[in-house]
C-alpha cells in the first residue's frame, strides 16, 4: 500500500516536471494531460501527432467562458473532444472526431462549442466513454 502511494506521488511529480497535469475522470481514473495555455499552444493543439496513449490527453485553458468550436486541421488521429465549464462540469462531448484530410484549414469542419465552456479536453477516440465522461459529470484537475 505504501509503495503504491509513493509510486503514485513520484509519477505525479515527474509528470508535472514535464508539463503534464493529472486529470481525474468521472470514474475515478486519472490521466496526464499536456496543457495548452498560450495562443500558439491553443492553435497547435494535437496537430501532426501520429498517436495518443489511452492515459494521456491535452487540456486547453481558455481565459474566460465562451463558445469554443474546435477543428481537426492537420490532426492525424481521431479524438474525443470534451468541453467543461468554469466549475469543471462536462457540458458537451463529441466522440470520435475524425481527422481532417483537407490541405487547407478552410476545408475542415468545426465541432462542438455550442455550450459555454472554459476548458476543453482532448482524449484518444473512445476514451471519453471508457472514463465515464458525459454531460453532467465532473472532471477534476
Amino acid at each position: 500500500m505504501i509503495a503504491t502511494l509513493l509510486m503514485s506521488c513520484r509519477q505525479s511529480d515527474e509528470a508535472e516536471r514535464f508539463g503534464l497535469r493529472a486529470v481525474t475522470m468521472p470514474n475515478g481514473k486519472s490521466i496526464y494531460a499536456e496543457m495548452a495555455v498560450d495562443n500558439m499552444e491553443l492553435l497547435r493543439g494535437m496537430m501532426f501527432r501520429d498517436s495518443l496513449a489511452p492515459d494521456r490527453g491535452m487540456l486547453f485553458l481558455h481565459n474566460k467562458l465562451g463558445k469554443y468550436p474546435y477543428w481537426m486541421f492537420q490532426v492525424r488521429i481521431p479524438l474525443d473532444i470534451i468541453w467543461l465549464d468554469n466549475k469543471k462540469n462536462v457540458v458537451e462531448v463529441i466522440p470520435n472526431v475524425p481527422p481532417c484530410p483537407a490541405t487547407s484549414s478552410t476545408g475542415c469542419p468545426t465541432f462542438g462549442g455550442t455550450k459555454e465552456a472554459q476548458f476543453v479536453l482532448e482524449l484518444a477516440a473512445g476514451m471519453a466513454a471508457k472514463y465515464g465522461v458525459e454531460p453532467g459529470t465532473k472532471v477534476d484537475f
